[in-house]
């Protein structure tokens, strides 16, 4: 198959989505980001990658690096992190505080902001640095050594991230945090100001797709776990809007508000899609319908 061929194609039936979206706002540096913006590679279980349009271009990654601090912290921490995070759909927005009263403080799943902050503080308490491995483990498999935090945009967040904060503090008045809030929060914005470009996470995703094996071949997860986070990625990984993109898609798939669709490809590799505009659940609306057409197109769906 021609793959480059491949990804123009999807790229060019997703432009003819009715509509784009808007950036996200309430991160006021994410706004500015261009939403002509649009880009797609695609890394082989080999490591070949194939890419179209913006495909090179870093952009802020947000909640897309909450799939690799939840692998990192089960390959560091083992199975005890499901004691502290649920791995259910919320079905309220991802900022929401709805359900953590009723619930005692333990989020519904590690993909919502409540859950990723406690993901982040096991992480940081099994590491010392959350952000820092995060960054180590994205420039190692995808060989960018320049993949690092965009301190404007975690800047930004930190300003502007009062809910978080409020979340944050609301989880540790149940004791489900280690560290200080404010530790925690500085590392939960660190990750998620991940600049990166489609071509990093497409080849950083692929030990989903390898059963728990990382580049060099090395196992970071078994294959029991690497499964059960494609599950959750799921049901769970695109905000309250997981169905419709299971529907759409059909593929293990986490997104950002930054405008980032990263969807594991099982057996075959990963895929990655850029563009700012989202639509009102935060999901990218170029990116769902670029991986829309293209397991429409190709069959790759698991389903």
């Amino acid at each position: 198959m021609d793959y480059q061929q491949l990804l123009h194609d999807v790229m060019e039936t997703a432009r003819r989505a009715p509509a784009r979206g808007r950036p996200a706002d309430y991160i006021p540096a994410l706004a500015e980001a261009n939403p002509e913006s649009f880009g797609m590679a695609l890394a082989t279980m080999d490591g070949e990658v194939y890419g179209a349009g913006d495909w090179e271009q870093p952009f802020s990654i947000q909640s897309v690096s909450k799939l690799f601090t939840l692998a990192l912290a089960l390959a560091e921490g083992g199975d005890d992190l499901w004691h502290r995070v649920g791995r259910e759909p919320s079905g309220n927005p991802f900022n929401s505080l709805v359900q953590l009263e009723t619930e005692a403080g333990i989020p519904r799943n590690p993909f919502i902001n409540a859950g990723a902050l406690v993901v982040t503080d096991r992480l940081l308490e099994l590491t010392g640095d959350a952000a820092g491995a995060v960054r180590e483990f994205l420039r190692a498999e995808s060989g960018n050594a320049t993949i690092g935090t965009d301190d404007t945009v975690a800047a930004s967040e930190a300003r502007s991230g009062h809910r978080n904060a409020a979340l944050a503090h609301f989880i540790a008045s149940y004791g489900n945090l280690r560290n200080p809030v404010d530790s925690v929060l500085a590392h939960y914005y660190a990750h998620c100001a991940t600049a990166a470009s489609c071509r990093d996470l497409a080849l950083a995703g692929r030990f989903l797709a390898r059963h728990g094996l990382r580049a060099d071949g090395s196992r970071l997860l078994t294959r029991s776990e690497a499964k059960r986070i494609n599950a959750v990625l799921l049901t769970c990984g695109t905000y309250d809007a997981a169905g419709e993109f299971a529907y759409r898609v059909g593929l293990p798939g986490k997104s950002g508000v930054g405008g980032g669709v990263l969807a594991v490809l099982p057996g075959r590799g990963a895929v990655c899609v850029w563009s700012p505009g989202l639509d009102a659940a935060g999901n990218s609306v170029l990116g769902v319908a670029a991986l829309d057409a293209l397991t429409t197109v190709t069959g790759w769906s698991v389903f």
